[in-house]
């Protein structure tokens, strides 16, 4: 494939794109369990809208697009709502729930080190053998050491095995609600009250159900709590663009306070550009994510919601019932939302082979390891293709049961200091304080334009005043 030399007219390219696509997961009809979201009505539409309207515009200067920084701001609070937080927490948008993570863990390193400054080893993350491979990425990317904290029968995180890894190079503890592996929620309680003994901050994994399990509660299903309301929850994330149904990508990460959130912000003074401060890890941040973001919340609202989560809950029980009663599968643990695995309880039977045959209908289907499984993520759309489903899922265990050696591909488990002059850190240190107001619990934007440079004449004044003490103190000749 060459650059291309010449111009296209705007119906070859769409043609082109059209036929790219054909051998896509067919995520349209039901197929598909797992990567999109779809919701079954004219939804999508709509946030298609709202994310074309500002598909041009960048939140990397929120002081260019104040209707950006604002509909992040409102985001935010909505989701602060949502999760039982009170005016303390603060938040910012990122683009995925791999980039919350990654901040999360990069806020907690460095607070981390800050307590530590004599250097005890790598800090730990203290996490669940389940927990998102984000975490994972964020290990290497900054340095950090995994210690895993294992499952128990039901596959939830164990509090026992908590206990005894808590320690001074504990940085961090995670809980997932839910994981993606299986589905269940670890006990955030219990996970929470140990790592606030312990003095350690804890990170609830929300990015599967965030958008979910608040309104399966809604409608009467009793769930563990896993948001601000446990007293040790110290942050949590939850991707917009799954069961909030928001275009991709968009994800909302929350600090119980500032005293947090501002060791996950950038700032740097010296550039020849200019000054540079960053809230998250994107330079360009894609307005049209923001927007659809805030347009979809506002749209569906609890109701709205609601409704799909019962559409969701009812299917997601058509189908665990379904595969509870082929008597060659089981589930593991007890997934109390959309998010399931199902294996084979024949050691015979090959659980990818199943999978197989249901590829052979047209059927998505993801497979798991450790233990070698097969992965649902149940949506609104899936309603009326669930006995479809079944009926074919039936029909590929018994033929991998009669033949089986025959038809089994063995395909994997897939998933995918600042220059010494000292005014240079009080610089850096007024760029922080700047975040601090965009990101703080009423989302100012300050009119830098029209204000005189204060914070350059205080710190100015602050380093004259340094320079002269140190002059006082030296010996005279």
């Amino acid at each position: 494939m060459r650059f291309p030399q010449n111009e296209s007219t705007d119906h070859e390219i769409l043609q082109q794109l059209e036929a790219l696509r054909q051998g896509d997961a067919d995520w349209r009809s039901g197929k598909t369990w797992s990567l999109v979201y779809p919701t079954g009505d004219q939804h999508p539409d709509f946030v298609r809208q709202a994310h074309s309207l500002f598909f041009t515009e960048n939140a990397l200067n929120p002081m260019a697009f104040k209707s950006l920084k604002r509909m992040e701001h409102e985001v935010v609070r909505m989701c602060a709502d949502l999760f039982n937080a009170d005016r303390q927490v603060v938040g910012t948008l990122t683009s995925g729930g791999t980039e919350s993570l990654l901040l999360a863990v990069k806020t907690y390193r460095d607070i981390w080190r800050l307590r530590h400054p004599r250097r005890l080893g790598k800090p730990q993350i203290l996490l669940p053998e389940s927990a998102h491979i984000a975490f994972h990425k964020a290990a290497e990317y900054f340095d950090c050491q995994l210690r895993f904290i294992p499952l128990d029968a039901s596959m939830r995180a164990r509090p026992d095995e908590l206990r005894k890894m808590l320690g001074p190079r504990a940085m961090m503890v995670v809980a997932s609600a839910p994981n993606y592996p299986f589905g269940t929620l670890d006990p955030v309680d219990d996970m929470a009250r140990l790592a606030h003994q312990a003095g350690v901050p804890l990170h609830v994994d929300a990015c599967l159900g965030g958008f979910l399990l608040p309104f399966l509660e809604g409608i009467g299903q009793e769930l563990p709590r896993f948001d601000f309301r446990v007293p040790g929850v110290a942050s949590l994330s939850a991707d917009l663009h799954k069961y909030a149904y928001a275009a991709k990508g968009a994800s909302v990460l929350l600090y119980r306070g500032m005293d947090l959130l501002r060791h996950q912000f950038f700032a740097y003074a010296d550039w020849p550009g200019g000054m540079f401060i960053s809230p998250a890890l994107l330079g360009t941040r894609p307005g049209g994510a923001i927007a659809a973001a805030w347009a979809s919340l506002n749209r569906l609202g609890r109701q709205g919601l609601e409704r799909y989560a019962r559409q969701i809950h009812d299917a997601s029980q058509r189908l665990k019932e379904g595969i509870r009663q082929i008597p060659e599968l089981e589930l593991l643990g007890d997934p109390p939302a959309s998010v399931l695995a199902y294996r084979s309880r024949l050691p015979g039977l090959s659980i990818y082979a199943v999978a197989d045959r249901l590829q052979a209908k047209g059927w998505h289907i993801d497979r798991q390891q450790r233990p070698e499984s097969l992965h649902a993520m149940v949506s609104p759309h899936h309603g009326p293709i669930v006995d479809e489903f079944l009926r074919d899922l039936r029909e590929a265990v018994a033929q991998v049961k009669a033949r089986p050696g025959a038809g089994h591909k063995g395909q994997a488990a897939l998933y995918g200091m600042m220059a010494q002059i000292p005014l240079r850190g009080m610089v850096r240190q007024e760029l922080l304080k700047t975040l601090e107001a965009l990101y703080g619990p009423e989302g100012r934007i300050p009119d830098l334009a029209n204000q005189p440079p204060d914070w350059k004449t205080r710190a100015a004044a602050r380093f004259l005043r340094l320079r002269e003490k140190l002059a006082l103190l030296r010996p005279k000749p």
